[in-house]
């Protein structure tokens, strides 16, 4: 039997998605050996396609700034939301927190392979369609098997091994570290569309949320692109949505039937693709890291799109697992607990909070709260939209559940008795 053949890499990173791409250029910018494996062959679709701003700081800290800036993506600088007769907008450059106001609404398939790219020019070598099929970290070194796109067997053995496989989870699974997500279980229905949205109808520079006249824990998103092309989806339960009958794309548009705001921005569209479905995308981890491995973005934990946090994660995750393994090549004594595992769940917490405040309605309540006059309380929050989730001077970073609750409680009494009470600093 012919002995299966074994290489050797300073880092290997498993997944070329945002979080993985980042991470290489960071670690080839230490110098570092980076290997990247990938199951699929870019560009392939993902949904996640609308960014927030504190990412640009580490796509741009990763040398992959120009490449994002030159792909010519739909420029977007904020969000705007609409219930029934009721709208709002946060610029996300007037926020809070120092940094990027401004960031990109993209089609990920592009997207992902600008940075897959740029992490390659960069000198990391990324290998596409080489699936993972078994990790062993009892060793001195993690060991990945994997197989080659021409039926190959090898194994590759590593300083660090970084996982970056997204919703694939391939650590997560493959050691057991899975924990049920503590979120309701909640679905989708999506596609992209030619918009065919009226110039006045939406701001294509944000965007735009809308939420079910009846139902307000059912959202949608519609996602402006470059070109006159949009993504929209839709967020509910599975019940809810089992409601409807037809295909994805057919029970969508039955939906949107019932919403007149987002209908009528839809009117002019083109439903020329085939819609898609997911379920229970909420997931957890009972560890961030191990013995010569760390998660990364949506390997750990994934919490909901609302306010499109996902690539934010991810790459502040990579510039920390990034700074964890440099002072580790220093010689440096690395709590990966303390160092990278805390302060990454202190920013998912953040954004955690506001998600549940989204979904119980009492952060409805504060964005489309029609009293609400405070301007720095409105730029603390529009910090959090913007991805800002880790800045602790923000009082809502520092204390977001109970702040949420004060506020939204603030103006519930305020819609109830106009005039009575004050939004609170």
């Amino acid at each position: 039997m012919q002995q299966r053949r074994m290489e050797q890499t300073e880092v290997l990173i498993v997944g070329a998605g945002p979080s993985g791409a980042v991470a290489a250029g960071l670690l080839r910018k230490q110098g570092r050996q980076v290997l990247v494996l990938e199951k699929e062959t870019f560009p392939r679709f993902s949904i996640g396609e609308s960014l927030l701003p504190q990412s640009m700081a580490y796509i741009e800290e990763a040398g992959m700034l120009q490449d994002v800036v030159e792909a010519g993506f739909q420029y977007k600088n904020g969000a705007a939301f609409a219930k029934g007769d009721l709208r709002t907008d946060f610029d996300f450059r007037d926020k809070f927190s120092p940094g990027w106001g401004t960031t990109y609404q993209v089609q990920r398939g592009d997207f992902d392979k600008v940075l897959a790219d740029a992490a390659a020019k960069a000198g990391a070598e990324v290998r596409y369609r080489h699936t993972v099929t078994a990790v062993d970290v009892s060793g001195e070194q993690p060991e990945v098997s994997v197989t080659s796109p021409e039926g190959e067997e090898y194994t590759v053995q590593a300083r660090f091994l970084l996982d970056a496989s997204g919703f694939a989870r391939i650590l997560p699974r493959m050691l057991q570290l899975e924990r049920p997500s503590d979120f309701p279980v909640r679905g989708a229905l999506f596609t992209h569309i030619e918009d065919g949205i009226a110039h006045g109808d939406m701001d294509r520079s944000k965007i735009l949320i809308t939420v079910h006249p009846v139902h307000h824990e059912v959202w949608f998103w519609t996602i402006p692109f470059a070109g006159g092309r949009c993504s929209q989806g839709v967020v509910a339960t599975p019940e809810f949505l089992a409601r409807y009958e037809g295909s994805e794309v057919e029970r969508l548009r039955a939906i949107i039937a019932e919403t007149p705001s987002l209908a009528h921005v839809l009117r002019n569209a083109v439903w020329d693709t085939p819609g898609r479905s997911i379920t229970g995308y909420a997931a957890n981890v009972t560890a961030l890291w191990g013995k010569g491995f760390a998660l990364l973005g949506n390997a750990g934990e994934f919490l909901d799109p609302v306010f499109s946090s996902g690539v934010t994660i991810a790459v502040t995750s990579a510039s920390l697992a990034a700074r964890c393994i440099a002072r580790a090549w220093r010689g440096e004594a690395v709590d990966w607990q303390q160092d990278y595992a805390v302060p990454l769940q202190a920013g998912v917490n953040t954004f955690r909070a506001f998600v549940q405040g989204w979904y119980d309605g009492g952060f409805q309540d504060v964005i489309f709260h029609e009293q609400h006059s405070n301007p720095e309380i409105r730029r603390m929050i529009s910090s959090i939209l913007a991805g800002y989730a880790w800045d602790a001077k923000n009082p809502y970073v520092a204390e977001p559940q109970r702040r949420l609750q004060v506020l939204g409680e603030v103006c519930r009494q305020q819609r109830q008795a106009p005039g009575q009470g004050a939004v609170p600093a």
